[in-house]
C-alpha cells in the first residue's frame, strides 16, 4: 500500500517497507501507476471536487499521535470539518447530530474474503456505518458505492432489512454446517517453505483422521491460508467440522495431547476452537 505522506510503500501485515520504486525493479520500466482507493486518493478527489469544503482524513498515517483521533473526531463534532473521510474506525460508536449523509466507497470489498462470515461482516459493518446519518433534527442519506450491487447482503444493508439478511445467511449455514448450524475448529500450520507446511498439515490431518470418534467429524485440507504468506512464514490450515460440539471435543481431548508430544520440526501449530475469523 502506498502512502504518499512518507513516501513508501507499506505492507500492513507483515510491516515490510520500501520507497515508493521509480520503475520496476525486474524490467526497469518506469511506467508505474498508483490504482486504488484508500483514503488518501478519496481525501484528494474531495477537495478536488468541493475546494471550499474544510476537509480532514482519519487512517494509521494521522492518527499516531497520542490523542489525536480524540481531537479530529472533537473538531469534526463542532462543525470544524465539514468532510471526514477514514477507514472503517468511522464506522463504530460515534454520534455526530449534524451528519447528514454518509459515502461508503467501495462496499463490497470484504464480499470476496475467503471467509463464510464475509456477508455477515459486510452487512454488520454497512449498517453500522448507516447509521451515523440522520442522529439529530436533520433526515440522513447513506450512498454506497459497489461493483456488485445486486448482492444480497448489500441489498439487505440498503434496505435496513435484519429479517431478510437472515433468513438468507441462515439458510446457507444451515445446508454447509457453518455456525451456528455447526461447529469448527481452525488448526492452523506455519513455518519456512510451503513443501515442510504442507507435510506437517497432512500429520496431523492423520492424527485426526485416526482418533475415535472421528467418523462423526468432515475435516478439510490442509489448505493455504487466504493470507498465506505472513513475515517470510508459510500459513495452511484445516478444518474440522462437526454437527455436535461433544463430538469435537471428544475427538480434541484426544488429539490434542498427541499435538504436544509430535515432533513438527521448523513449524507451529495454533488451534482455534470456534475461530471468529479464518484469514
Amino acid at each position: 500500500t502506498v502512502h504518499r505522506a512518507v513516501r513508501r510503500a507499506r505492507c500492513h501485515y507483515c510491516n515490510y517497507a520500501v520507497p515508493i520504486p521509480k520503475a520496476c525493479v525486474v524490467c526497469s520500466g518506469q511506467y508505474l501507476e498508483q490504482v486504488g482507493f484508500g483514503t488518501e486518493r478519496v481525501e484528494a478527489e474531495v477537495r478536488a471536487i468541493f475546494p471550499e469544503a474544510r476537509v480532514a482524513r482519519v487512517d494509521r498515517d494521522t492518527i499516531r499521535r497520542r490523542g489525536a483521533i480524540a481531537a479530529l473526531l472533537a473538531r469534526f463534532a463542532s462543525g470544524a470539518i465539514d468532510v471526514l473521510v477514514g477507514t472503517q474506525m468511522l464506522a463504530k460508536g460515534h454520534d455526530f447530530p449534524k451528519v447528514t449523509l454518509v459515502g461508503v466507497i467501495s462496499a463490497d470489498v470484504g464480499l470476496g474474503l475467503a471467509d463464510f462470515r464475509a456477508a455477515e461482516r459486510t452487512f454488520q459493518l454497512l449498517t453500522q456505518v448507516a447509521g451515523r446519518a440522520g442522529r439529530g433534527d436533520q433526515p440522513g442519506e447513506v450512498i454506497m458505492q459497489s461493483f456488485d450491487p445486486e448482492h444480497p447482503a448489500l441489498r439487505a444493508a440498503a434496505a435496513q432489512d435484519f429479517e431478510i439478511f437472515y433468513a438468507r445467511e441462515a439458510r446457507e449455514r444451515r445446508e454447509l454446517a457453518y455456525p451456528p448450524f455447526g461447529h469448527l475448529v481452525e488448526i492452523e500450520v506455519s513455518g519456512k517453505g510451503a513443501e515442510r507446511v504442507y507435510k506437517g498439515g497432512m500429520r496431523v490431518k492423520q492424527l485426526f483422521a485416526r482418533a475415535q470418534g472421528a467418523a462423526a467429524l468432515e475435516i478439510l485440507g490442509p489448505a493455504p491460508k487466504p493470507l498465506a504468506r505472513l513475515v517470510g512464514r508459510e500459513r495452511w490450515h484445516l478444518l474440522v467440522r462437526a454437527g455436535s460440539r461433544p463430538a469435537i471435543r471428544a475427538v480434541l481431548d484426544e488429539v490434542l495431547p498427541k499435538l504436544r508430544t509430535e515432533r513438527f520440526p521448523g513449524l507451529r501449530l495454533a488451534v482455534d476452537v470456534d475461530p471468529n475469523q479464518l484469514l
